[in-house]
């Protein structure tokens, strides 16, 4: 299940991702503060990172944010302004959540 999609922007790296307001939250919805989510990352190609990256989602002023994780997630990837995510809920060889990059 797709929980968002979004053209990444400058401010993305900076202060980390913003989920979008039309975002699909009902799986993230039972948590209050910090929740840790397991996920596999897979990119344009479809190579997949080794292992599944825990990515820390935190409210942020009344808005969900990837921090700790997703910067590692874009140095690793080479992401950069212009490339688009897409953030699922999928059981995935021990991870329940998949970001896909296109560049």
């Amino acid at each position: 299940m797709e929980i968002f999609t979004k053209q990444l922007t400058p401010i993305d790296f900076d202060r980390g991702l913003v989920l979008p307001p039309r975002s699909n939250l009902e799986p993230l919805q039972h948590f209050q503060g910090t929740i840790e989510l397991s996920t596999i990352v897979e990119s344009a190609a479809g190579a997949r990172l080794l292992d599944p990256v825990i990515i820390h989602c935190s409210t942020i002023r009344g808005s969900l944010v990837f921090k700790r994780g997703w910067y590692d997630i874009a140095r690793y990837v080479g992401l950069k302004s212009g490339d688009t995510v897409t953030f699922y809920q999928e059981d995935n060889g021990g991870a329940r959540f998949k970001l896909t990059v296109k560049n």
